[in-house]
């Protein structure tokens, strides 16, 4: 039997309280109140999270994130925008110097992978780690799903998962999006174009670049399957069990505090 570590699903929350969920999972673990967590959440109202060191004057469309009543949130991870709507959100906590994890942030991108790519197999989709030939191609898109990056997971060479890491204090913090079903229009409302022709080319272009769990899977995907699915797939590829977590009162507080101070607050989510 494998090392036990906590499994918390928190369901459907608000973007800030689902930021503030994994802040305070990282603190806790880093104090060794908790052991190392995947946490499965899903986001009510939809969220766009933006990367920690992303621009959001001149790159977001505020007034489309208002019509579409979808909130922004500054996420502690890197990268660029993702849209939090119908999809499966992960987080993994776990210390740097656990036995599993590699020093390279690229090579512990790959072991927690492994979770992601066992839960797809787990639902009949042949995924694969995205290898970029020679160095990784960047574009000036502020959209996450456009291209993959190292071990991130892709579906005949279009992009299911996206993830993000950060390391605090001795601490990893992984977590990403699985998307159930992409809105296209949605998704490209949010951003600010040149013009409408140049939005039309990117949107046209992101077909062949991402793909949904429902795209993708020969059968229908319900929320509770996919959870089913990636918990027994982390089990399995990173060689752990599972005891299901519950938060305290104390711990709730923490979190409810967390998120007013700081990712309710324009000061932290609109500071780039």
């Amino acid at each position: 039997m494998g090392e036990t570590w906590y499994y918390l699903d928190t369901e459907k929350n608000t973007p800030a309280y689902n930021m503030a969920v994994d802040e305070c999972l990282l603190k806790w673990h880093r104090n060794k109140e908790i052991p190392p967590v995947l946490r499965f959440y899903e986001w009510e109202p939809a969220g766009l999270s933006v990367g920690y060191f992303q621009k959001t004057k001149g790159k977001i469309n505020f007034k489309a994130l208002t019509e579409h009543h979808i909130e922004l949130v500054r996420r502690l991870t890197g990268g660029r925008a993702v849209l939090h709507d119908q999809e499966l959100t992960y987080s993994v906590i776990v210390a740097e110097s656990h036995p599993k994890m590699p020093a390279s942030v690229k090579e512990a991108y790959k072991v927690i992978s492994k979770g992601l790519l066992e839960g797809f197999r787990n639902l009949d989709i042949e995924a694969s780690f995205a290898i970029p030939e020679g160095k990784l191609q960047t574009t000036q898109s502020a959209v996450c799903f456009e291209e993959p990056s190292w071990y991130e997971l892709i579906v005949d060479g279009k992009k299911a998962a996206g993830s993000a890491q950060t390391r605090q204090k001795g601490v990893i913090l992984q977590h990403g999006s699985i998307p159930i079903h992409v809105d296209n229009t949605k998704l490209y409302d949010l951003f600010e174009y040149p013009s409408e022709k140049v939005k039309a080319r990117a949107m046209h272009a992101f077909k062949d670049k991402a793909v949904s769990l429902e795209e993708a899977s020969p059968g229908e995907i319900k929320i509770d399957l996919a959870k089913r699915a990636f918990k027994q797939g982390f089990e399995k590829g990173l060689d752990i069990v599972f005891e299901n977590f519950t938060l305290s009162m104390e711990q709730e507080e923490e979190i409810h505090s967390v998120m007013n101070q700081k990712y309710k607050d324009d000061a932290w989510n609109l500071s780039r």
